[in-house]
């Protein structure tokens, strides 16, 4: 059984880190699939993505902000798990 992990991301670069860290090392004990989906953020969260792809398999930066809804439907068109988990990321 495989499950998706969408983490839709706005200005999160304080916390992004440490969840992809916290939702990655969950991946030993479940076949996790890890979707982030950058909502267009102004800080630096879309260059700690970016620098830190062995956290995740799949990314989704949004040209423009559409809100959390929209960055979870766009993560939704990349699962292939046969469950989604929606996780914060701001923990």
């Amino acid at each position: 059984m495989k499950i998706s992990v969408i983490i839709p991301v706005f200005n999160e670069e304080k916390y992004i880190l440490d969840v992809l860290n916290s939702v990655n090392k969950e991946k030993s004990k479940y076949n996790l699939e890890i979707i982030i989906v950058d909502d267009n953020s102004t800080d630096n969260s879309r260059k700690i993505i970016d620098n830190n792809s062995h956290l995740y398999d799949h990314k989704i930066f949004k040209k423009q902000n559409e809100g959390k809804g929209s960055a979870i439907i766009s993560g939704i068109e990349k699962v292939s798990g046969e469950y989604v988990l929606i996780q914060d990321s701001d923990l």
